[in-house]
């Protein structure tokens, strides 16, 4: 235990000592955790969004008036031995039309759609909705569906794909060269941090080893430093991240709230829950801090040692 208690102090008085490299070397950590939590947040968001336009949001099939009902069934088959097709939904023209009615007519649907009497003005409307396994495929699957001559017409969120892939994208590039970037700067300032406080105990050390002690007994103190700093370049950051997402997280429930918005589209809109990210951001940024400090003030006292 004396032990113990010896290598934190001693490791505790080196930060203080090295407090300018310290803070800076914290700093830098503490950047490199905030990036790397804001961009997992983004993009696990945005994959789920992905996800869930994956299972809401589906291709609209409409067919040309003289289309059979064995030619829709035929169609429907060719689809679905096409593969890539998870679910096929059948929407009649009267189902259409009380759908119509409840989402754009809400809770006055029965005095608006008065006026229509027995007229369903979604005649011939009836349609295929259409769910792939993977939306990315939405294009080539568009393609193939209106190379039908029964199909009218075909509706689908080719926007909503292009900019999930293109966000997805971007994002995996700017996040891995962001950390990348701050995790090499990390490691430097660690590094110097770690070869100043053992050029200042340079002489310390060699009485040390001359009483006996061992190359873990001299080395301790300087990864409890390095462990330190990546401790306090982790916790600033997590702490900060958490109240941000949180923040996030309710105010956005709040304007969908308050804009009246329900459907899918507002639930495809919403963040994943913080009690289901923020432990994972926790773990992952702790590792990331407290192990690069460690790891690097390990490595770079090795040379002192020479061992």
């Amino acid at each position: 235990m004396s032990t113990f208690l010896y290598c934190i102090q001693r490791g505790l008085i080196n930060l203080k000592k090295n407090m300018l490299f310290s803070i800076a070397s914290a700093a830098t950590i503490a950047a490199c955790v905030f990036l790397f939590c804001l961009f997992f947040a983004v993009v696990v968001n945005v994959r789920n969004i992905a996800y869930r336009a994956e299972t809401t949001i589906g291709i609209s099939v409409f067919f040309e008036k003289d289309a059979t009902a064995a030619d829709k069934e035929a169609f429907r088959d060719a689809v679905m031995e096409h593969g890539g097709v998870r679910e096929m939904n059948y929407l009649s023209a009267d189902e259409a039309w009380e759908s119509f009615k409840s989402d754009y007519f809400g809770e006055n649907a029965e005095e608006l759609s008065a006026a229509f009497a027995d007229d369903n003005p979604l005649a011939e409307s009836d349609s295929y909705e259409i769910f792939l396994n993977n939306i990315e495929d939405q294009e080539a699957e568009v393609e193939f569906i209106r190379s039908f001559d029964i199909v009218r017409e075909v509706n689908y969120a080719n926007v909503v794909v292009r900019a999930l892939n293109q966000i997805n994208t971007v994002i995996a590039a700017v996040s891995v060269t962001m950390i990348v970037i701050l995790f090499a700067i990390s490691v430097f300032l660690i590094s110097n941090t770690i070869n100043l406080a053992a050029h200042f105990r340079k002489r310390e050390n060699e009485i040390m080893r001359l009483i006996g002690a061992t190359n873990g007994m001299i080395r301790a103190p300087f990864v409890v430093e390095g462990t330190f700093i990546g401790f306090i370049g982790a916790a600033i950051p997590l702490a900060f991240m958490g109240y941000i997402y949180r923040s996030t997280e309710v105010y956005l429930a709040e304007r969908i709230s308050a804009s009246g918005q329900i459907g899918a589209l507002s639930e495809i809109a919403k963040l994943l829950p913080f009690e289901l990210i923020y432990p994972i951001m926790v773990a992952a940024g702790a590792i990331l801090g407290v192990g690069m400090g460690f790891v690097v003030s390990f490595i770079t006292i090795r040379k002192h040692l020479k061992v």
